[in-house]
């Protein structure tokens, strides 16, 4: 519909503009007319029909097949009229109809409502009509015939493929918010599988109960993410501003240390929670990899136009290509946990190692839109 609309105004207004035109071409020669006040009546009733129906041509709801059945009516009459009411001398010299070219608004109406093949029907009546009642078969004649098929043929099959075309791209924007939401349900999955099993490492068979639930949890995520079920909803409360210094310091240990600003960092809560899973994975990352003995620091940056949080340890780092050997191997933790979530969210994740001198995770995300 986006596609259409600024071309059933053009036609609308093209309609207005082929009126005037009729008007002052039969005031300019009304006088040769055997019946010129029959004329007269009939522009009338075209002005009149014009006017009514300039909202209807503007809008496609309000185009219906009747309106347009009608004023296809309207220009069939006008060009057997003019073979009546006409003199055959003019005829014969190629005068015009009466509607003249405001047939053409016709045929690109049907042309925009049913595509080529209306097109041609309006075209081919019209031609009919003009063949029939307005001078027989003229080179005139054939001419404008088949400027009416040419261009309302080549209107519509344009706007078939605009059609096709939105309604292709209406579902590649369906299929990746459908995917984008999944993955953002795969990075939750993996960060609560981790959750688990960190918890089954700590504390043994304690808290069954707890451990049970967040199982339970993961089990219902990922049935619905393999099934393709409904998605788990967010709260309805989660998109209030939340801020994010609570959600970082609760890593802070003996290992790992935590600098925030004394003042609250506020993020809407969808985002302040994601760039804290983020932020999550990268502290798992360096629980699992950097080693017993390392240390780590997590660093928030309040900026008026972004929030950065970097993560930096001092383990042995890793060789150039580590990252991408492990998404081959099918090891997302960076590139969906830590990547992924940060561009969903419109920022960036930089993440700088040297074999023997730790890594660094840059986090950032634009404050534009939250």
């Amino acid at each position: 519909m986006s596609v259409e609309l600024p071309l059933w105004r053009a036609i609308s207004y093209f309609r207005m503009l082929a009126l005037a035109y009729a008007i002052v071409r039969y005031f300019n020669a009304f006088h040769d007319f055997l019946h010129p006040v029959s004329g007269w009546i009939y522009l009338g009733a075209l002005t009149l029909w014009t006017l009514a129906t300039t909202r209807a041509f503007a809008n496609p709801l309000r185009c219906t097949w009747a309106v347009l059945g009608t004023d296809l009516a309207m220009t069939v009459t006008g060009v057997v009229m003019s073979g009546i009411i006409d003199s055959p001398e003019r005829i014969r010299a190629g005068a015009l109809t009466l509607p003249t070219i405001w047939a053409c608004g016709t045929v690109l109406g049907f042309a925009c409502k049913g595509g080529w093949k209306a097109a041609a029907f309006a075209a081919t009546l019209i031609g009919i009509a003009n063949i029939g009642g307005h001078g027989g078969v003229t080179p005139d004649n054939l001419h404008n015939i088949v400027l009416l098929l040419m261009a309302g043929c080549a209107i519509g099959y344009v706007i078939e493929l605009a059609r096709a075309s939105e309604a292709v791209l209406t579902r590649a924007l369906q299929v990746e918010a459908a995917t984008r939401e999944r993955e953002r349900l795969s990075r939750d999955i993996h960060d609560g599988v981790l959750q688990v099993l960190a918890m089954v490492q700590r504390r043994g068979g304690e808290d069954l109960a707890d451990l049970g639930r967040l199982a339970g949890e993961q089990e219902r995520a990922l049935r619905a993410l393999m099934t393709g079920g409904p998605l788990p909803a967010r709260p309805a409360d989660a998109y209030a501003h939340q801020d994010l210094r609570p959600l970082l310091t609760v890593h802070a240990d003996d290992r790992i240390t935590v600098s925030a600003p004394g003042t609250e960092v506020l993020l809407p809560g969808p985002v302040a929670g994601e760039l804290a899973a983020a932020v999550g994975a990268a502290v798992d990352n360096v629980r699992r990899h950097a080693g017993p003995r390392a240390r780590a620091w997590i660093l928030v940056e309040d900026e008026p136009e972004a929030v950065t949080v970097s993560i930096r340890d001092d383990g042995p780092g890793f060789p150039a290509g580590r990252l991408g050997e492990a998404e081959r191997a099918g090891r997302l933790g960076v590139s969906q946990s830590i990547r992924g979530r940060l561009l969903d969210l419109g920022g960036s994740a930089e993440l700088y190692a040297v074999p023997g001198e730790g890594v660094e995770v840059e986090l950032r995300v634009p404050r534009k839109g939250n």
